[in-house]
């Protein structure tokens, strides 16, 4: 197809990290919709996502492939909740409650009671899963964070997957036109529409996101942007956060994933922090170390 397109690099993942911190006002990391507006505006004031299309349609199939492979109807629903999050192994460790400080009372059962209402019903297992990704992943996480951006920038921002009337859609459809789990693919009845009008070669058949890598980014200056902060950080000194995790595990080169994971949310608690609690730092600082 005829399409102009545009690639934006990061050389430094963190650099504005103050910048989109102050934006959306929420200590998160992986920022990376900041680029994708900050690109677009740069070429119209106008933005078009596809947004939805994961959560509405099943793009999440490596979870679904663990989690049918471990769950069945029989299973009670604090089970079904504990097989869920154990399928978003990356956002939690299993020393989990060992990180906070005095101030926060950190505790499983809270987050198991906005789950119950997911899977506490007579829904399919798989639409089960579709109703928590929703809930969780895109109305109380990327929609609002994503707003944040395209005010900030000025843009002009639709996402066709996310009007009233797909959603509603997108609801009734039985499950072998979302997820494959023989072939273990998903999105099957939009791929289907890309096959209809012959640009079904556009897509992989494996989900691809925007994470970056970040093992990687932990090894090339994560951990050193990492450890300039949280040695001496002001969530510790105020409470917030237990300095004996950090200790534990911030001078290690090959740590897990999970918990590379959960020292950059650590890092953008600080940055967010210094922002607004302590005003120590401005929103135009860059992280260079």
């Amino acid at each position: 197809m005829d399409i102009d397109h545009h690639i934006t690099y990061v050389e430094n993942f963190f650099e504005n990290l103050p910048q989109q911190i102050s934006i959306v006002n929420a200590p998160f990391w992986d920022l990376h919709w900041f680029n994708v507006t900050k690109t677009a505006k740069t070429i119209s004031n106008n933005l078009i996502s596809g947004d939805g299309g994961d959560e509405l349609f099943g793009g999440y199939t490596f979870r679904y492939e663990k989690y049918l492979s471990k769950i069945t109807e029989k299973n009670t629903v604090d089970e079904k909740i504990k097989m869920y999050l154990s399928c978003h192994e990356r956002d939690w460790v299993p020393d989990q409650s060992d990180i906070f400080g005095e101030k926060i009372k950190f505790s499983w059962n809270e987050i198991y009671d906005f789950l119950r209402s997911k899977f506490d019903n007579k829904l399919s297992l798989l639409d089960q899963v579709y109703l928590a990704d929703f809930n969780g992943k895109l109305i109380f996480n990327m929609i609002p964070l994503y707003e944040k951006f395209h005010t900030h920038f000025n843009l002009k921002y639709s996402a066709p997957l996310l009007s009233d009337n797909v959603i509603s859609f997108s609801s009734k459809l039985p499950s072998f036109l979302k997820y494959n789990h023989d072939e273990k693919i998903g999105k099957i009845l939009l791929r289907n529409i890309l096959k209809k009008y012959k640009i079904d070669d556009l897509i992989l058949k494996q989900k691809q996101g925007f994470s970056v890598n970040t093992t990687n980014l932990w090894k090339n200056y994560g951990q050193k942007i990492c450890k300039h902060f949280l040695e001496e950080s002001r969530i510790v000194s105020d409470g917030w956060i237990n300095s004996d995790w950090i200790l534990k595990y911030i001078n290690k080169h090959d740590l897990e994933i999970r918990y590379i994971n959960k020292f950059y949310g650590l890092l953008a608690f600080e940055i967010w922090y210094r922002l607004f609690v302590t005003k120590e730092m401005r929103n135009d600082e860059k992280l260079i170390i």
